[in-house]
């Protein structure tokens, strides 16, 4: 029987080999491995769980060796697995001769305490062809949601050691077969009706914009005067997305089990992430990083939405670290000589006023900003940043839209608007773009939108005459082509038209006439 356990790191983290040697001395524990002090700890808490669990301590001197040597060993959820490799060591010779994850943390009575980074675990032990797995029962249905692994569930270590005596192999035929597949069906989570869109009066624009984001994975940025509604609008996004692909549950599951922010007794996520970070949030905590590279906001985002409310309020540095996960949907951690990559692919959302008092552009309030203070504003954001976010969306709503009487709720334009008629364009427009390239548009690369998204002549001259009239960079063209072939993909449209293409302009150049945004 050979038993091994699980130290996180970053998005990875490794396999760790747990061994017991016996000797002759007085009796202690040795610990080997470049253990940190709560894996020492563990020793003493392991003392205690064993005896309390009506089992006897070795009165040999105890040498536990932890490998790789030259690993740092950190963290509780090598309690169970030294304890285990405790006990079983006088008899592992008349054990199944196999390998066996096991993570968990031991009170001192003896009874297990969930860990963080168990599906990582797991999912790395499958790769490394280990089939069985002991956790604390609370930690069960997390590994259940890789497929390969025989999870073995315990409350306490004497129900360990039992599982460990009694274990054999088990085929997993079962397990494979059970295993839920994806299918070409989206699922939607339930329509809150306190949250519908059709409740959103007076930004038609807006709710229109969300709609074609939401269709093709595009990035967003609103600005409008205080309390017109883009916070509302934008906290009730994530309800126009379906829910993960299992393929997408896996990665994020596994993000969200190492940063310790899994539910207990949980298994795969299924409802897409929605980060709305505070705005004194540090770069660390939205890049990540720190002990063991913990995931950061962009991270914990991935498959997601990362909302940026009051976006100019954020620290400048802070704004310019999306720039690469933006374009290249990871980032990269490095610490003490090692580095860890993390997925990042996240949709951002950014809603901000238009100037520092909040009134420029409006049509009722006067703007007490200087041209100056204005322009430094919009400096923040910077050039790079904005080029990256395909919509730009003016909100000037007019209070007597929000007063309109609630009769206009049953006209043919407010059914349009309702998150249930939105979420059927939204469907379609998904389906279409995976079957014909395997992803969203947003993330077409110059080559595949050369192949997936041909511009007829007419289309190519109006095209030019917008690069030429707005000064788009190529980015941003790319951009303009990539969001009128979601609006023809929501139509179930084989070619772009041109009407397709005016649309896609009108929610890529500058509106509303502030000349500082883009």
């Amino acid at each position: 029987m050979h038993i091994v356990s699980f130290s996180p790191f970053g998005y990875e983290g490794n396999i760790v080999s747990v061994e017991v040697d016996l000797r002759r001395g007085i009796p202690a524990v040795d610990l080997v491995g470049l253990a940190d002090n709560a894996v020492k700890e563990a020793r003493e808490r392991m003392r205690s769980a064993i005896i309390n669990s009506g089992f006897e301590f070795p009165k040999e001197r105890v040498l536990i060796s932890l490998s790789p040597a030259d690993l740092k060993k950190e963290g509780a959820g090598f309690d169970l697995a030294m304890a285990l490799a405790v006990l079983i060591n006088p008899i592992e010779d008349n054990l199944l001769k196999t390998t066996v994850l096991v993570m968990g943390e031991l009170e001192l009575s003896g009874k297990l305490r969930p860990v963080r980074g168990v599906h990582a675990a797991v999912s790395t032990a499958v790769s490394l062809g280990i089939k069985t797995c002991i956790v604390c029962s609370e930690n069960a249905p997390e590994a259940s949601g890789i497929k390969g692994m025989n999870v073995i569930s315990c409350n306490t270590l004497r129900e360990a050691y039992e599982s460990i005596i009694c274990l054999q192999e088990k085929s997993l035929n079962k397990n494979e077969d059970s295993f839920p597949q994806d299918n070409d069906e989206l699922e939607f989570s339930p329509i809150d009706l306190s949250q519908d869109f059709s409740l959103i009066k007076g930004m038609s624009f807006l709710v229109r914009g969300l709609q074609i984001a939401a269709s093709g994975g595009h990035n967003v940025i609103t600005y409008g005067p205080p309390g017109c509604g883009k916070t509302l609008a934008m906290q009730r996004f994530s309800s126009l997305l379906p829910y993960l692909s299992n393929e997408e549950s896996q990665s994020v599951t596994r993000i969200y089990s190492l940063a310790g922010l899994l539910p207990p007794k949980s298994s795969l996520i299924k409802k897409r992430p929605f980060r709305m970070p505070h705005q004194s949030a540090s770069l660390e905590g939205m890049i990540g990083g720190g002990i063991n590279c913990r995931p950061g906001e962009i991270s914990l985002a991935h498959n997601g939405i990362l909302f940026l409310d009051e976006a100019a309020e954020f620290r400048s540095s802070v704004l310019q670290s999306l720039r690469v996960p933006l374009e290249s949907g990871k980032v990269t951690l490095s610490r003490a000589g090692r580095h860890t990559v993390f997925p990042a692919q996240f949709q951002l959302l950014i809603a901000t006023n238009p100037c520092p008092c909040g009134n420029f552009g409006s049509d009722n309030k006067i703007c007490v900003c200087s041209a100056h203070s204005v322009e430094q504003y919009w400096k923040k954001f910077s050039g790079p940043l904005l080029d990256r976010i395909d919509i730009r969306i003016p909100v000037f709503s007019s209070s007597k839209d929000l007063l309109a009487d609630d009769k206009t709720d049953l006209s043919t334009e407010k059914k349009s608007f309702s998150t249930e008629f939105l979420r059927q364009d939204i469907a379609t427009a998904i389906k279409v773009q995976k079957s014909r390239q395997g992803k969203l548009n947003a993330y077409l690369t110059p080559e595949e939108i050369n192949y997936f998204c041909k511009l007829d002549s007419e289309c190519t001259d109006y095209l030019n005459e917008q690069i030429e009239k707005n000064d788009f960079s190529a980015r941003a063209t790319h951009s303009c082509i990539k969001l009128a072939r979601t609006i023809a993909d929501m139509k179930e449209s084989y070619n772009i038209e041109l009407q397709d293409l005016k649309e896609a302009v009108s929610y890529r150049k500058n509106e509303g006439g502030i000349n500082y945004c883009f």
